[in-house]
């Protein structure tokens, strides 16, 4: 090497050294170097710091002992010690270094991990490595209620730093909430970019409702609901799934603008109603199990998957059903027929009734019209009763119908639930299903017989039994009640009916002339003036067929000079 090549390479060199000798002295106390292994022992690891002297780190502070040649980062700090060596420390480095981790993850919104060292009030106190503690507030720590803190002690999990104050001051305020809630929703979109409708997942069952299950998806959830869980009827979803099962679903509904996600276990299986027709039809008697009643009918279920309904109205032929549960409860087995369908809709028509005789059908032959019998009064209503037959036949006793002659306007007055009465039918109509009654049947009309007995301007006697201002009522024979018209009640037109009405009292006899029956209408219409009128002219023709006898001539004008006389 030529003298003045090598006298260059080796003012270099000197240059060089005395550079990084000016930055040493630029290193303050308690700053960052960097040294060389050159020496481990069992106290101590040596390290060249390149400073008058070699530095060493008790092996404590080393999580993991390094190798001679690496090269570990200190802090300086001091130049000299008393002895003249150079004193490093590698756990106040780390404590440095993990400070700016510290404030490099709040600065860029990087979760950092944690322990929970215990419940405190309002939180939890977390440990983050180095003896740094924070504070969680119990707020933030799930994205859940938490019930019972305690729970929440050991656990490790990431954290993001919500605060951080002075290092100083050691104060640090962490959320794990707003960590889980963009863990959850990353994991979500994921899932909706990569996850298509049929697609099969995993999950974990999470929790329930009335309506069906909740499926972690991954911290996010899908709905498991209950029409899904089975094609047969689902009414409790925890006998289908239980809570932290890992079960395998598929995907059947995705709203990526909704964030929902609708899971299916049925899916697996096919679809029952695809071979519904291979094996039912119209007027076939199944076998069922009831499974939901409501007011309008019962539910049953035929096969799994396959529910119809049995409207309240083809439960029964003759009774009338105020709710299906008075003839089933859930579980019951039961035969029916089936009445009609709709594949598309899923929905089938069925009746109970129609497997048994329709006693209707024979109901005039059973119940003919003029069976006389005694049966049980089952309802008083304003207007009558309805009486039973026998099991589901009713028939109905029309207030009218219980007396010729009286109103019945209390119809319990006369009959009691539950008591018999004698009675007898007097019409049937099986296309409307109703069935009449008569108690005033029994016995002949007192209308007829009193009409044939006593036409018109024949003479009765009767019993006033009321008064009103146009007239009095009185009763006749057979508790036949007629009107005499106060205008009816003077011989004369000169007498006053007024006073004349006065002068009658209830319970008073009286005599008077028929004027009118209607038998339909049931009125009797009666005339004391008529019955005069009457007398007076029967004792007219009297005294003149004495006349013709005795050849004596007496005329209607002599007549009625002797009355006036």
């Amino acid at each position: 090497m030529p003298e003045s090549d090598a006298f260059a390479q080796e003012s270099n060199q000197d240059q060089l050294q005395e550079m990084y000798l000016k930055a040493l002295d630029k290193i303050e106390e308690g700053g960052l170097i960097e040294g060389e292994v050159i020496q481990i022992d069992s106290e101590f690891v040596y390290l060249d710091v390149g400073l008058k002297s070699d530095g060493k780190v008790p092996v404590e502070e080393f999580k993991e002992l390094p190798a001679v040649g690496d090269t570990v980062e200190t802090v300086l700090v001091k130049r000299e010690g008393r002895h003249g060596e150079v004193i490093i420390s590698k756990k106040k480095a780390d404590m440095k270094v993990f400070w700016k981790t510290l404030r490099d993850a709040f600065e860029a919104n990087e979760p950092v991990n944690g322990k929970v060292a215990k419940a405190v009030k309002g939180g939890f106190e977390v440990n983050l490595g180095f003896d740094v503690r924070a504070f969680c507030p119990i707020s933030k720590m799930d994205v859940q209620r938490i019930e019972n803190p305690e729970e929440y002690i050991g656990l490790e999990s990431p954290f993001l730093i919500d605060r951080l104050y002075s290092e100083k001051k050691f104060n640090i305020v962490l959320t794990r909430r707003l960590y889980l809630e963009q863990v959850t929703e990353k994991n979500r979109s994921v899932f909706f970019e990569k996850i298509a409708i049929g697609d099969e997942v995993e999950g974990s069952v999470k929790s329930f409702t009335s309506f069906g299950a909740f499926i972690d998806l991954g911290g996010f959830d899908g709905l498991l609901h209950i029409n899904d869980m089975s094609w047969g009827h689902v009414t409790r979803p925890k006998d289908y799934v239980k809570k932290g099962e890992k079960i395998q679903l598929k995907v059947i509904r995705l709203d990526p603008d909704e964030k929902k996600i609708n899971l299916s276990l049925k899916h697996f299986q096919a679809d029952p109603w695809s071979t519904f027709e291979e094996k039912y039809h119209v007027d076939q008697v199944i076998k069922g199990r009831v499974t939901k009643l409501t007011d309008f009918g019962a539910f049953i279920e035929i096969e799994e998957g396959i529910e119809g309904l049995a409207h309240i109205s083809e439960l029964s032929w003759v009774k009338r059903v105020k709710h299906p549960r008075e003839l089933f409860s859930i579980g019951d087995e039961c035969e029916a027929m089936i009445l009609g369908y709709d594949i598309p809709q899923g929905r089938i028509s069925l009746g109970l009734k129609q497997v048994l005789p329709n006693p209707w059908d024979e109901i005039e032959a059973k119940f003919p019209v003029g069976t006389k019998g005694k049966w049980t009064v089952k309802k008083i209503t304003n207007a009558g009763a309805f009486i039973e037959l026998e099991e589901g036949i009713d028939a109905f006793l029309h207030a009218d119908d219980l007396s010729w002659t009286k109103k019945i306007r209390n119809v319990s007055s006369i009959l009691t639930e539950g008591e018999p009465v004698e009675a007898i039918i007097t019409s049937v109509n099986p296309e409307e299903r109703r069935i009449r009654l008569g108690v005033k049947q029994l016995e002949g009309d007192p209308w007829t017989t009193f009409h044939d007995k006593y036409p018109r301007g024949s003479i009765v006697e009767g019993e006033i039994t009321g008064k009103t201002e146009f007239g009095v009522f009185v009763k006749v024979e057979g508790d036949i009640e007629g009107l005499i018209h106060k205008n009816n009640l003077t011989v004369t037109k000169e007498e006053d009916h007024e006073e004349k009405l006065t002068s009658l009292n209830v319970g008073d006899k009286i005599k008077a002339s028929v004027t009118e029956v209607n038998t339909s209408k049931q009125k009797l219409s009666l005339s004391v003036r008529e019955m005069k009128f009457r007398e007076e002219r029967a004792e007219i023709s009297k005294y003149m067929d004495g006349e013709e006898e005795s050849g004596d001539s007496y005329t209607l004008a002599d007549m009625l000079k002797s009355k006036k006389d």
